[in-house]
């Protein structure tokens, strides 16, 4: 049967990392390998000119970081590879959170120089909800890193996870000489700058053979000899089913600058990865066989092209099949909806697709209809949960500049938001604008874009909260009396939903002690 086949073909993730881990340089790798681009451009290299495929926005080619996720999709021995590039910096690991809930397994990338940081162990918490499968790569080894031994024991240790070695590096920085493939007995050559298609894999019947001594001296065929027999002796053949349940991280190592220690990982990633799997709704479980099509929205972008001012919300497919021009039901505006251009994407290039199946991620064009976490179906009322919005860390009123752009501001705040950049509040008692982001790098993304995108110039004005709840009460009557109260301090999101804006962990606890018949809330699931 077609359907099943295309379902088993495809295979989709996220890569995850610390900032500077090496992730974006990684992600274009990979589609070098798949064939998808020709050239791979350093990040912010003086001496190429060329950016990060997978870094579209303006403010990203700047700084040379990552701060929106994007999608791409590409061929690779007949799998079919959706990759999901997440923003490193923890300022916007809410856009990464939500990414990871529209993946089915993930690659992590460790900095053997730093080894485990600290926005590694928030990623890999997000990974442990959900039981992600994991594979890490030690990226960098061209550089003088941890012991790798050292490195191991720091990243079971710190991501509580158990690892199982792939492959094994000989020696690192300037002396590094390449990786030998534990489970394939062959060794890879290394060499600065080489090209992905050179042929550098030597096959080797063991290592005992005299040959590997003539490949990399005696003294670095002892040591790899004696490593590998440890980690023989402790780790044995890799468990499929433990690393499916997320239990098992396989480890490979490399340097992805110099598409070294790649091409191992991706094969053993299309051999071993899971293909779509069943997903949680508010009603049931669904699974990607059923023929009913099903799909959620968890990233939604504006001005993907600021020539035109497009707006695109990508749909994760979870169930079966969904065709262009075909009516589907929007379940929170109880609407039917259809999509003459779907796309697929390559970073900034977009194809427009006839159909997709679960796995895939397709970009919708969008008139203001979504929202992060809305499920279309065909016909049933039921909605994808587990996309959560959490409570910011640090608050500022948004003061428009320019009183004649009024609109343009409007208009831009509301599509920000929207896309998740940021949360909006609106204060009781007056129009007061609130912005609540996780860190200040986000305010200044929606400075740059307000006034290059929508032409609306803003400034931000530092305000004393510690936190924004979501309030919730059996008894309306106690809440609307609590938020006439409390006017200073309360207002509504974006929908609508009442909010209680703490000035400390003291007021908050106190007014939660106050107010039994009011429930305080730190995080507020979309599409409740």
């Amino acid at each position: 049967m077609k359907f099943e086949k295309e379902i088993k073909r495809r295979k989709t993730f996220a890569i995850i990392s610390h900032p500077d881990a090496g992730k974006t340089t990684l992600t274009e790798k990979f589609l070098l390998f798949g064939g998808a681009i020709q050239t791979a451009g350093a990040v912010k290299s003086n001496k190429i000119k060329k950016h990060a495929t997978s870094d579209f926005m303006e403010i990203e080619r700047q700084r040379g970081i990552s701060v929106a996720t994007s999608v791409m999709t590409f061929e690779y021995k007949n799998y079919l590879i959706n990759l999901l590039d997440t923003p490193g910096h923890k300022d916007f690991a809410e856009d990464t959170f939500r990414t990871l809930t529209a993946v089915d397994s993930v690659i992590l990338v460790v900095d053997s120089v730093n080894g485990v940081e600290e926005q590694t162990r928030r990623l890999m918490e997000v990974c442990r909800m959900r039981d992600t499968p994991v594979i890490v790569f030690i990226n960098k080894l061209d550089r003088d890193g941890k012991n790798r031994f050292d490195l191991l024991e720091e990243i079971e240790k710190e991501l509580k996870i158990t690892l199982h070695p792939m492959t094994w590096p000989i020696n690192s920085g300037k002396d590094f000489k390449g990786v030998y493939n534990i489970h394939q007995n062959n060794l890879r050559l290394f060499t600065a700058n080489t090209k992905a298609d050179e042929d550098d894999v030597v096959a080797l019947d063991n290592l005992q053979s005299s040959d590997l001594d003539k490949l990399i001296g005696e003294r670095d065929a002892n040591q790899l000899r004696e490593d590998v027999e440890l980690i023989e002796g402790v780790y044995g053949q890799l468990n499929d089913n433990e690393y499916l349940k997320g239990k098992i991280a396989p480890v490979f190592f490399g340097s992805a600058i110099n598409n070294f220690g790649v091409l191992e990982m991706l094969d053993t990633f299309i051999s071993i990865a899971p293909s779509p799997l069943c997903r949680d709704t508010n009603k049931r479980e669904v699974c990607p066989s059923e023929e009913k099509f099903s799909g959620f929205v968890f990233k939604i972008h504006a001005n993907l092209d600021p020539k035109h001012r497009d707006r695109i919300a990508f749909m994760r497919v979870c169930s079966g099949k969904f065709e262009r021009n075909k009516y589907y039901h929007h379940v929170r505006i109880d609407k039917d909806v259809r999509f003459s251009n779907p796309y697929s994407f390559l970073a900034r290039s977009k194809d427009v697709i006839e159909d997709a199946f679960p796995g895939d991620v397709i970009g919708l064009f969008d008139t203001g209809n979504f929202k992060i976490g809305d499920t279309l179906t065909e016909g049933e009322d039921f909605y994808y949960i587990g996309i959560p919005t959490f409570s910011p860390e640090i608050f500022k009123e948004l003061i428009n500049k320019d009183p004649m752009k009024s609109k343009q501001m409007e208009k831009g705040i509301q599509q920000l938001t929207d896309e998740g950049v940021a949360q909006l509040f609106t204060q009781f008692g007056g129009n007061r604008k609130i912005i609540g982001c996780v860190g200040e790098l986000q305010f200044e993304v929606i400075q740059y874009r307000l006034l290059h995108e929508y032409g609306a110039s803003c400034e931000f004005k530092p305000l004393p909260f510690y936190k924004a709840c979501w309030l919730t009460s059996k008894e309306p009557k106690k809440l609307e009396e609590f938020l006439r109260f409390k006017q200073q301090n309360s207002g509504e999101d974006k929908d609508g939903n009442p909010i209680y804006l703490a000035q400390s962990e003291w007021f908050l606890n106190t007014e939660i002690t106050n107010n039994p018949e009011i429930e305080f809330h730190f995080s507020s699931e979309i599409n409740k």
